[in-house]
């Protein structure tokens, strides 16, 4: 479990310093509205290879998976470096290393999301989930001011370089790995028989027919559709409506941080929580109140204080969530619950961003955060209303 952890912060920590040097590369090549046309060609693939990925988790296995497009996300993004390094960049170039990248991404994300279930007890999914809500926290602490201090002195080149080091460097740790087999269960649709469409209609059929995993599915869709748009565009407008600058809107995002690391530490500490459902909807729909709040405070201590308790609430809902996921699919499903539930969370969310923009404009933050706050809500009531999701339990 620590060297899948270990392995999970280096290739978190690398997809931060990655990012940032590509979205520098990109406004230094070309400009603001280029840079925005270069990160939407690495995040268009990636929403529509996901399902695709999740299949090849399951056909594979998830470690094999794993371990191939992580060295593959290495190679392309040294080479970008070396290229970088031998030539002026161009957003050709930028783009290309971009698509490709979103790609791997694509079979990288649900095969990494299905591998705690084959090498942790049941009993243990909460704590890492727990341990890997902290990881990421820390990839995104670390890995802003790595790829700042790489690009000041070595330009993006260095930063690509220490990004694909850091993708590297979790191999070894991948490679350790032992990995718990299936269990033989008769309902397991056996890699390879169907082709894909088959496979991956298999997935979905388990998902919509499962008592807890279908609910659960709708809760993240819905929820996140309310929560995406003010967390991510929604703030910036609140912090320049209420003058608080771009210091504030720090400030706001670190009290989110802090919240949602504190949830993470508490997961990664206790291991496990009662009434995993209950209390999964409950903090889920206390987040959704908190969310609507943020639009009602007019100093900013107070924002950060209520940024705080959101990152806490969502930050539990959304970690039982992962879990209960893990625990409830069938195991040869894994790859493709996985896949399902993070397109429908990274993929389709998304699309409320320009909407959010579009709204704040026309009806001010106050209108938006709390029609936002009542979608995040329904995905809570959803999930309550329906009985096996309400009484879900994690394993002992």
């Amino acid at each position: 479990m620590l060297r899948w952890l270990a392995a999970y912060a280096a290739s978190a920590t690398g997809d931060s310093v990655y990012y940032l040097a590509l979205t520098w590369a990109a406004t230094r090549s070309g400009g603001a509205v280029q840079a925005g046309v270069v990160m939407a060609v690495s995040a268009v693939p990636r929403a529509l290879l996901m399902l695709g990925g999740g299949v090849l988790a399951d056909r594979l296995g998830p470690r094999r998976v794993v371990i191939g497009t992580d060295a593959a996300r290495a190679a392309v993004v040294l080479g970008l470096a070396a290229w970088l390094w031998l030539a002026a960049p161009g957003l050709w170039l930028l783009a290309a290393a971009a698509l490709v990248f979103g790609a791997l991404d694509a079979v990288f994300m649900p095969a990494v999301g299905a591998l705690p279930p084959r090498i942790a007890p049941p009993g243990q999914l909460a704590r890492i989930q727990g341990l890997r809500g902290l990881a990421g926290r820390g990839a995104a602490v670390v890995g802003a001011p790595l790829a700042g201090a790489a690009v000041a002195l070595g330009g993006p080149a260095a930063a690509f370089a220490a990004a694909g080091a850091l993708f590297a460097a979790g191999l070894p740790l991948l490679l350790a790995l032992r990995v718990s087999p299936l269990p033989p269960a008769p309902q397991q649709d056996r890699a390879g028989r169907g082709g894909f469409p088959a496979e991956l209609a298999g997935g979905l059929r388990h998902v919509r027919r499962h008592p807890v995993l279908g609910p659960l599915v709708a809760v993240v869709a819905v929820s996140d559709l309310g929560f995406v748009g003010p967390l991510g565009v929604g703030l910036a407008l609140l912090a320049d409506a209420r003058g608080w600058g771009a210091t504030g809107l720090g400030w706001v995002l670190a009290g989110f941080a802090a919240g949602s690391g504190a949830a993470s530490l508490l997961l990664a500490v206790r291991g496990r929580l009662p009434r995993a459902g209950l209390v999964m909807c409950g903090a889920l729909l206390a987040g959704s109140a908190a969310i609507a709040g943020l639009a009602l405070v007019a100093h900013l201590a107070a924002a950060v204080a209520v940024a705080a308790a959101v990152g806490v609430l969502t930050g539990v809902s959304g970690s039982l969530c992962g879990a209960l996921l893990q625990t409830a699919a069938d195991p040869a499903h894994l790859g493709r619950v996985t896949s399902l539930a993070t397109f429908v969370s990274l993929g389709l969310a998304p699309l409320s961003f320009p909407l959010t923009g579009a709204a704040v404009g026309l009806w001010g933050t106050a209108p938006v955060f709390a029609a936002s706050a009542a979608v995040c809500a329904a995905g809570a009531v959803l999930g309550l209303a329906r009985g096996p999701l309400r009484r879900a339990e994690l394993p002992g």
